[in-house]
């Protein structure tokens, strides 16, 4: 074997650490592709596909079943005319105002007590006899008048408020107490009752009628009349209704002269007042207003 001298092992270590300094050089500077290496420009470079959210379920909200608004109704049934109003309970009161000191002590007609309250309508009520009492019990806002008719057909229906503000039209002997009414009116006869006619009737006498419709629930309509019997206007309300609703109770309310119904311009087709032309002054009337 030759002998390895100290000049050419100093030269073999000089060489082997310029090798290793050059690869370090080359590992760490830039690489230049080749002039055949393809070019990628940024706007190929394919995206990164973000997250899909998961769908969202919509829940829609209740439909809204929104009260309606009194309505002016005018249509002939069993060539019977009737004008009215319908409206909602739910917004609407129908209130009893009295006249303590008798018919006409406070108001002439229909139209000067509507507009007295700023009411939307105002109709002739109950019955009264020739010295001008209530024929039957009246509670106006809490205060009585009257006394209770347990006789008289004109006595058998009620139209009453129960303290929680329900409004609805019963039979006289069906109530086992109305001193906690707000407000009350005894009239009658009933003309409908539990969706069905009344019978027996009278057969004879025509004259305008004030009414009183309730469907049982919230809707209700109020108005008058032409000249008819109450056998035949029992008979027209039990095969048609003067609403696009059925008749559940009806009530008849004092009529003939004492017929008198103002609508205000406040109602949609309103602005008008129908009465008997040989009209009369009455006790007590029932109006239509707003609840608050």
């Amino acid at each position: 074997m030759h002998k390895i001298d100290d000049i050419t092992l100093s030269n073999m270590r000089y060489l082997s650490s310029l090798a290793i300094f050059c690869l370090c050089i080359s590992a760490c500077s830039p690489v230049v592709p080749s002039p055949n290496s393809p070019i990628i420009t940024a706007s190929e470079i394919p995206p990164v596909a973000s997250p899909v959210a998961a769908p969202v379920s919509i829940v829609p909200p209740p439909p809204h079943h929104p009260s309606s608004k009194p309505q002016v109704s005018q249509k002939n049934i069993s060539n019977i005319r009737f004008d009215g109003v319908s409206f909602d309970s739910r917004t609407h009161s129908l209130l009893v105002i009295d006249q303590a000191k008798g018919p006409g002590s406070e108001y002439f007609d229909s139209k000067q007590v509507a507009n007295s309250h700023q009411a939307l309508l105002a109709i002739n009520a109950g019955f009264f006899t020739p010295e001008g009492s209530p024929l039957g019990l009246v509670i106006s806002q809490g205060k009585r008048s009257g006394t209770w008719n347990s006789a008289s057909s004109l006595g058998t229906g009620i139209y009453r408020i129960d303290p929680s503000g329900r409004a609805s039209i019963s039979r006289r002997s069906s109530l086992s107490t109305v001193s906690n009414s707000t407000e009350l009116l005894q009239a009658g006869p009933l003309l409908i009752e539990n969706s069905q006619a009344i019978r027996g009737l009278e057969t004879t006498k025509s004259a305008m009628r004030s009414i009183l419709l309730h469907d049982g629930g919230h809707r209700w309509w109020i108005g008058i009349t032409s000249p008819c019997t109450l056998a035949q206007l029992s008979q027209a309300l039990d095969s048609g209704s003067p609403t696009h609703w059925n008749i559940s109770h009806a009530l008849n309310l004092d009529g003939g002269r004492s017929t008198d119904l103002f609508v205000s311009s406040k109602i949609p087709g309103g602005n008008f007042q129908k009465k008997n032309l040989m009209n009369r002054q009455v006790r007590n009337f029932l109006i239509l207003k707003p609840k608050k």
